[in-house]
């Protein structure tokens, strides 16, 4: 497994995983409604995104299994958000821990940065295990800058890799 950029191939694996409800039931975003222009659209503003590095988990034969991201990159700042999502065909195979691990070590080594922040629904059970199984900080201090992005009402779990 390793990852790579973000291909036009990987559209229909994308769309996959969006629309599979035991993926997306505990996320904020209305995947379901996309489609798989949306996602051609997507893996294209990736290759020239400078605030935002989204890059594919694939396996040993070059097939899309994820995506993994470093979001809201803020160089003067050295904080970033990451993300990641997984299709069900990945999970329980190390794609998820390698993608996140690589991504992580990537934003503090190559672009570095200080600090990686990512929330969860504490509905989100299985995120939710999969971040503690795997020993990532749970804070309850985010930056102002952080979380303005998300509503002040919204029970969220916080996370930091440094």
């Amino acid at each position: 497994m390793y990852l790579r950029k973000l291909e036009t191939k990987d559209a229909p694996l994308m769309l996959e995983w969006m629309h599979d409800e035991s993926v997306v039931a505990k996320l904020a975003a209305n995947f379901a409604a996309k489609t798989i222009d949306d996602c051609r659209n997507f893996i294209a503003a990736s290759q020239k995104d400078e605030e935002n590095l989204h890059l594919a988990v694939a396996d040993g034969d070059d097939t899309y299994m994820g995506t993994v991201s470093l979001k809201h990159i803020d160089r003067a700042a050295g904080t970033a958000e990451f993300a990641i999502t997984v299709r069900t065909a990945a999970m329980g195979k190390g794609f998820s821990h390698f993608g996140m691990d690589s991504i992580l070590k990537m934003g503090i080594s190559e672009l570095g940065l200080s600090a990686i922040y990512w929330c969860v629904s504490p509905k989100n059970a299985r995120a939710v295990r999969f971040y503690d199984k795997h020993g990532y900080t749970r804070i309850t201090e985010v930056p102002v800058e952080i979380l303005s992005a998300y509503p002040a009402d919204m029970e969220l779990i916080w996370y930091i890799y440094q």
